[in-house]
């Protein structure tokens, strides 16, 4: 859902929850797993990692997603017009690609001979999931959601009291 472009607010403040919101269900999906000591295909479960990267989106593509939402009419001749050369783009787009990857680091390995996964020696590879590490992220997430929410609502209270001059 598009809720505004990237000179807005809005935008930006939506960009940011729509990371944060899949950061916490990356962290929720590690936690679940946790306490699983293997996958279906019989590898050790890794910790899930979360990295965004943010495209370059020059300038004209930004004001032609802009000038495709906000029509401007000129009223005095004066004022500058839009230039007719501009392409109308998909405002969808929003320059952040996603991408999941899996922690390589080993998990503990434990002694326990009569757990269905151990090895010969009676050793099990646990996961690398560390309930500590996966709380301290989901906190940080959970702050940095509510401080896009706040830059949020004070840019819709902007928006809404410009309305009433």
């Amino acid at each position: 859902m598009k809720i505004g472009d990237n000179f807005l607010g809005f935008g930006i403040s939506g960009k940011g929850l729509s990371i944060q919101r899949k950061k916490m269900n990356l962290i929720a999906e590690n936690l679940a797993n946790g306490n699983t000591v293997r996958t279906e295909d019989g590898k050790p479960i890794n910790r899930k990692i979360l990295t965004v990267k943010q495209n370059d989106i020059p300038f004209n593509d930004t004001f032609n997603d802009m000038k495709s939402t906000i029509k401007l009419s000129s009223t005095n001749s004066n004022h500058i017009t839009a230039p007719s050369t501009f392409e109308i783009n998909s405002p969808q787009k929003n320059g952040l690609e996603f991408d999941i990857k899996d922690d390589s680091t080993q998990g503990d390995i434990v002694y326990m001979p009569e757990h269905p996964d151990a090895n010969q020696d009676g050793y099990v590879q646990l996961s690398n999931i560390n309930t500590i590490t996966e709380m301290i992220d989901m906190i940080a997430a959970t702050r940095s959601y509510e401080a896009n929410l706040t830059a949020f609502n004070s840019s819709k209270q902007m928006a809404k009291d410009s309305l009433e001059i």
